[in-house]
Formats: structure tokens, sequence, C-alpha cells
């Protein structure tokens, strides 16, 4: 709609143009006594013809002014058309151009002095560029102001798009964000019951006191589950970043120590962090990810196995580590994405540590090892 507008708008302006032109046509051709009647039609006709060439000077400024340069030399009822032409090839080329087309006019003027007219050609020079200035000059201004217009409107635009290319990133990284949420926080309780569902498979000879017992802790889990699910996608649809419940921390590990003995996983936690130690929520929630991952993890690929686990200082680190043997005889795997090592490690280095895992050697034995180090103030 804007294009078709500004088309009609163009049009108008090319009507208006040849409007002027020809009323300067008319006046010439009113003050036509001295000449003889063919030099007055051919006047006439060559004006008409200048002033009709003005429809196409948007797309052939330079062509249309130099052809109102050669009739200039025949007769000056072109003088209207000529002006138009003049401004027109200030408002689309360069001032250099712009400069040329005046001196070829001035020129074509002065030719035409020459030829049919008994005066001063000083007098006709400075006339014909006194008159010519004008519409050079005015569109010289024309062609300064729509460039700054084209370059402030190209500027929003830009700026609209890298806008919208920060916020798209934001976004991305929100959904990354949650999704390692939700990883973490189903992947743990999950897992947790398809241990215990799993071991009333595996085991048809349990009492009905402790069937009765692992049901309600897989329903405890799948509860837990459901919760966590539910705040996450609550978050999704009303875009508010925050949790509605506190985050979990170093002091909720030993909830987690607690679910893994329950699942038949034997941990042994060693707490070595000073007396009075404070870390900020980012490190605290890292801490307890790190140790929730870890835990997932041997469940999933080392059931029944023993882990070990613990927290000390290093100079200004905080040292995380987990470790656990390897073998998974006897016990059906648990599915997992392999994506959560990954996301643990983008969260350790965004809370500005760095993180190592993978098998080790101890003693005669290999051993999978899980250690981070976390920034530790003092």
């Amino acid at each position: 709609m804007t294009t078709l507008l500004r088309r009609h708008r163009e049009r108008a302006w090319d009507v208006a143009a040849i409007a002027f032109a020809l009323l300067l046509v008319l006046s010439v051709a009113a003050g036509t006594e001295g000449m003889t009647t063919t030099r007055t039609v051919v006047s006439i006709l060559v004006g008409v013809v200048g002033a009709v060439s003005l429809w196409w000077r948007r797309r052939w400024p330079i062509e249309i002014a130099v052809a109102l340069a050669v009739c200039t030399i025949l007769t000056d009822a072109v003088g209207g058309a000529e002006l138009v032409a003049v401004f027109t090839v200030a408002t689309r080329k360069s001032w250099r151009v712009t400069t040329a087309v005046v001196v070829l006019h001035l020129a074509a003027s002065m030719i035409w002095t020459i030829l049919w007219v008994e005066q001063s050609i000083a007098y006709t020079a400075m006339a014909s560029l006194a008159f010519l200035s004008i519409p050079a000059a005015w569109g010289i201004v024309v062609k300064s102001r729509r460039e700054v217009i084209d370059s402030l409107r190209e500027r929003a635009e830009r700026a609209e798009h890298e806008s919208n290319l920060r916020a798209e990133t934001v976004r991305g990284l929100e959904r990354e964000r949650i999704a390692r949420e939700m990883h973490d926080a189903l992947a743990h309780r999950i897992s947790l019951v398809s241990l215990h569902a799993g071991a009333l498979e595996v085991r048809p000879d349990v009492g009905a006191k402790e069937v009765e017992a692992i049901a309600s802790t897989i329903r405890l889990g799948a509860h837990g589950a459901l919760e966590d699910l539910r705040e996450i996608l609550g978050v999704l649809r009303s875009g508010v970043a925050a949790s509605a419940r506190p985050q979990p921390g170093v002091a909720d590990i030993g909830e987690l120590i607690e679910d893994s003995e329950k699942a038949g996983t034997r941990v042994s936690f060693v707490d070595e962090l000073p007396s009075g130690a404070t870390l900020t929520p980012s490190v605290s929630r890292t801490v307890h990810r790190v140790i929730q991952e870890g835990l997932t993890n041997a469940r999933k690929h080392a059931p029944g196995l023993p882990v070990r686990c613990g927290l000390t200082t290093a100079g200004d680190e905080l040292r995380v580590w987990l470790e656990n043997g390897l073998g998974t005889e006897g016990f059906a795997a648990v599915p997992g994405s392999r994506s959560g090592m990954i996301g643990l490690s983008e969260r350790v280095e965004l809370a500005g540590g760095r993180i190592e895992y993978g098998i080790a050697r101890r003693g005669d034995g290999v051993v999978y090892r899980l250690e981070a180090w976390l920034p530790c103030p003092k």
C-alpha cells in the first residue's frame, strides 16, 4: 500500500511539472510578435514535446536534461521543462553531475542568445545561472534530506532486526535453561521410579509390606515428578523465568542421598566444607545439580554398586567429586538422553567453574569419576 501511494504521489508531481512547463510554453507563445510563423510553430511544438518528456524524467534524468539543453538552442519555450529537468538531476545524481548539467544548459542558453537574440551574452549568462542555480540547489537539499531519512529508516530497521535477534537469542537461552531444569528435576525422580518398579519385577517373592513400601516410594516419586513438570510448564505458559519454589542447594544433598539409598544404592558422603562457609545461591545450586546428576547416572549405568561423593575446598575453589564402580550385570538399563553431562558442563561453566568426568583408575580397578571445581568465596 505504501509503494502504491508513493507511486501515485510521484505521478501527481509529474503532472504538475508538465503543467508548469506548458504554462511557460504558452507565455512564450504569447510574446512572439517579432517571430515568423514557422519559428513560432516550431517553438511551440518543441516546448510541448519538452514538457511531455518530463513524464519520463525519473527513469532517464540525464538523458532528458541533455535533450532539453539541445532544445534550448532552438527556443526558450522549454525554459520551464529545463528547470524541472535540472531539479530532477540534482535529486538523483551527485553534485558533480548536477554541476555538469547546469554548465551544459548555461552554454545552450548562451548559444541561443547568439543565434536568436540581440542582447549581451554576459547578461544572458548571469540570468541563466541565477535561474538554473535555484532548482539545482533545491534538488541538492531534497536529495540530502532524502538520504538522511533513508539512513534513519535503515538504522531503525537494522535496530529492530538486531532487537529481534537478541530477543530470539534470549528465548533460545531460556528454552535451554528450562530444558536443563526439566532434565535435572525429572531424570532424578524418574530414575528412582524406574529402579523401584524394576525391583518389583525382578523380585516376585517380595513380601506385602515391602511391596507396599516400594509402591509408596513409586507414588511419591511420580507425584514429585508431576509437581516438577507442572511447575516447569507453568513457567513456560506464564513466561516468568523465576521458579515458584525455592531452588535446591547444598542443604538438600541429604535428601538426594536418602532417595538413592532407598533405591538400593549405598552412598557415602564426605563433607569437608569449613564451618561457617557461605556459598552463593548459584554455586550452591550447581553443587546440588552435580551431585544429583552423578547419583542419577550411577543408578542408571551402575545400579546396585556403591557411590562415594563429597565436598572439599582447595584454595579459593570448592571441589565437588563423585565416583562409582562400573558394570550393569543383572540389571535392566534405564534409558537416558545422553545430554545430562552436556547440560551440567554448561551449568558449571556459567557458574565460573570447570568440570571433568570419565573413567579413572583406582588401585587395581577402574571407576567412573565426576569432579567439578567452583568458585568459593572465603
